[in-house]
């Protein structure tokens, strides 16, 4: 029976790079719960402000937290405030110097997290969801996607029984691994209970260079030699 993969994880190495760069033999479970909670508490204090990766460098003697947000002025704050907040927080959780660098999302409207956000304001907001989702789904085919799904599933306008809807448009090829797939997740809070949204994205192949495919081809003829 076929299983649902992330597809994400499933392209890293091909479309996508990892969120955590750094290696360590002797202190790897250590660094990989410091990045799980970093990652909570960057996500938990700037909840609304449109937070779309996280990605951990790790250093000898410092650590560097990129925060790819589409409100870069929210993280901000006056002059630099809630930066220098997080970063002596972050000091203390971590017992290493960290330096906070803020990376502004261009096109938010594209972004599948992005996106999920937005639809699940709007639902806590009472917003009828079906003119969300298509709101939503124009939006993004405007923005330059190639194709958008959208899942929300729950008490959908409080009924008694919990059930899922969707709606799509152009195509999400999720079997091309070359494909640049972006999923996005936000729970919508509401007064009968929580309601999840589900975002994908297509947004285009990832094409090699010529330099790249002719190191490919000749690693493979040392392989096959």
């Amino acid at each position: 029976m076929g299983q649902k993969v992330n597809p994400i994880g499933l392209r890293i190495g091909i479309t996508r790079g990892w969120d955590s760069i750094w290696f360590s033999q002797s202190d790897y479970k250590k660094n990989l719960h410091e990045d799980i909670k970093i990652r909570k508490f960057v996500q938990n204090r700037f909840n609304n402000a449109g937070v779309v990766k996280v990605v951990i460098e790790r250093f000898p003697e410092k650590i560097n937290v990129n925060l790819h947000t589409a409100k870069p002025g929210i993280v901000i704050g006056q002059k630099g405030a809630n930066i220098e907040a997080v970063k002596k927080i972050l000091k203390t959780m971590t017992d290493k110097p960290v330096n906070l660098n803020i990376i502004e999302v261009k096109k938010p409207e594209t972004v599948a997290q992005c996106i999920a956000e937005s639809i699940a304001l709007q639902i806590e907001q009472r917003q009828p969801f079906r003119r969300v989702m298509k709101q939503e789904l124009r939006r993004a085919m405007r923005g330059g996607v190639e194709g958008i799904k959208i899942l929300i599933s729950g008490r959908l306008n409080g009924a008694d029984m919990a059930r899922r809807e969707n709606y799509k448009e152009g195509r999400i090829p999720l079997h091309t691994l070359r494909a640049k797939i972006d999923l996005g997740f936000k729970e919508a809070k509401t007064t009968f209970g929580q309601i999840g949204v589900k975002v994908w994205t297509y947004s285009g192949d990832f094409i090699q260079s010529k330099e790249e495919s002719e190191e490919d081809k000749y690693a493979v003829k040392r392989r096959t030699s």
